[in-house]
């Protein structure tokens, strides 16, 4: 048996996410399908960060075992990519060890979340159209709080399979690029809508609806009934999972 990880990136727009689901389209169930094509037998991968409906990747990995060692990944990467929709790629596919895992081998995951403020039609699909006046150093301040607790209790949503709450952040930091913001976030794990509720509830901040000491004290509610969820998912994008 040997091991191989897919590399894959995608836009998210009209999947239900990126692991199998129930009566629902995902990435797994296009590439899945795709490999079967090609490689005319059935093929189950694991992926290695869930991402929910209509968020992007950049990179984002599957793992396959598969009986026969493959001679030219490139080339079956060209063929697959030919039965793929254009909305999904597979960008490399590569041999590791047998006991290597894509998930929990990885060591930081990293997301980009997109928003601007003026009309743009090549923005509409991958960031948040959001016309309103925010403050660049408060949004910065809120990005720093979130180093002070290992519990995201706050900014997971209800009906989790997570067993902790924990994780612990790397990077938390908001940018500024050809007039876009983006909040750059890296840390061991995500949980279900902890980057969406945490840019939802730095906005307020940036618009000062909150202070960054009313921020600080949602963090540590573990409530997330106090979390705003409302950003959409199209501004979010899984731009790295390190290894």
């Amino acid at each position: 048996m040997y091991r191989y990880f897919i590399n894959v990136a995608y836009r998210g727009d009209n999947y239900s996410g990126f692991q199998k689901q129930l009566n629902a389209n995902t990435i797994q169930d296009e590439i899945e399908r795709a490999l079967k094509i090609y490689f005319k037998s059935e093929i189950e991968l694991t992926g290695s960060s869930r991402t929910d409906a209509g968020v992007h990747a950049i990179n984002n990995f599957f793992q396959m075992d598969i009986t026969n060692e493959l001679s030219n990944p490139s080339k079956d990467v060209y063929h697959l990519n030919a039965i793929l929709p254009n909305d999904i790629v597979i960008k490399k596919i590569h041999k590791v060890d047998n006991d290597a895992h894509c998930r929990f081998d990885a060591t930081s995951r990293k997301y980009h979340y997109k928003i601007y403020d003026f009309k743009n039609p090549f923005l509409n699909d991958v960031a948040y159209y959001f016309p309103y006046s925010l403050n660049f150093e408060s949004l910065n301040k809120a990005a720093e709080v979130i180093f002070h607790t290992s519990s995201f209790q706050t900014f997971s949503k209800k009906h989790t399979q997570a067993r902790t709450f924990n994780c612990k952040i790397f990077k938390s930091r908001w940018l500024k690029f050809n007039e876009v913001l983006i909040y750059e976030v890296e840390a061991n794990r995500f949980l279900r809508g902890m980057v969406k509720g945490l840019v939802g509830t730095m906005l307020k901040v940036g618009r000062g609806l909150i202070s960054i000491e009313e921020f600080e004290s949602i963090v540590l509610s573990k409530d997330c009934s106090k979390a705003d969820f409302s950003v959409p998912s199209h501004g979010l994008t899984l731009m790295e999972v390190n290894y």
